[in-house]
């Protein structure tokens, strides 16, 4: 009789504690989050600003910019530092190619009025001649008038193909620093030597590994 109470007890405890233990997993998963009185409303929480994972500059813009304006493609770079040397590269090339286009002109035009005869029948032509070519017409020298007429052509041809060249150049310069915008390339710059054993020979070398990788994205700064 002592025994039976501890029988009893134990098989309750053996047969409900289960099925409590459910119910309470059950009442667990179907009970809903109390709220928090604390927590913010959903219309006041603040909006995380967008970032830009992408901080570099658009190549096609900059080639667009450059291709339609020399120096526009490096100011949007920001690169104002450019301005006066590509300025220079095209002005110096701009600027020859129409003094040499002038005295071709001058040169082939008194060439023609010593040629025709011109400066004997026509005083007029004749004044017309710029007067540092009036001796090679005065010494009737059209060789030297020849001369410095296909001279001043290849000149201007000349400066007129290193004004389109430095046009090029004007706008590879911009879209590479474009392209070269969205790379790390100044604190991140790694340089690694590691001895080597070079295969099917007992010979050693050096390895240079380079390590150009892209710009890691700044994390997102946390809200006050």
């Amino acid at each position: 009789m002592k025994r039976f109470p501890f029988f009893i007890i134990l098989a309750f405890f053996t047969l409900a504690g289960p099925v409590v233990f459910s119910q309470k997993k059950d009442s667990t998963l179907l009970k809903a989050p109390a709220p928090n009185p604390g927590a913010m409303p959903a219309d006041s929480v603040k909006k995380l600003p967008a970032y830009d994972l992408k901080k570099g500059r658009d190549p096609h813009k900059a080639t667009l910019y450059s291709a339609v304006m020399p120096g526009l493609g490096q100011i949007y770079n920001r690169k104002y530092w450019k301005l006066p040397l590509v300025y220079a590269a095209l002005g110096i090339p701009g600027y020859l190619y129409f003094y040499n286009k002038q005295w071709y002109k001058k040169t082939a035009f008194a060439l023609a009025v010593l040629v025709n005869g011109s400066y004997l029948t026509s005083p007029d032509s004749l004044r017309r001649v710029d007067p540092k070519l009036i001796p090679f017409i005065n010494a009737l020298d059209n060789n030297d008038l020849i001369n410095y007429r296909n001279t001043f052509r290849k000149y201007q041809d000349y400066s007129a193909l290193f004004f389109l060249l430095f046009w090029g150049l004007n706008v590879i310069d911009a879209t590479v620093d474009a392209h070269l915008s969205q790379f790390d390339v100044s604190p991140n710059l790694s340089l690694q030597i590691s001895p080597v054993l070079i295969p099917g020979s007992n010979a050693t070398g050096l390895n240079f590994v380079f390590d150009l990788h892209k710009a890691k994205p700044r994390p997102l700064e946390p809200l006050n």
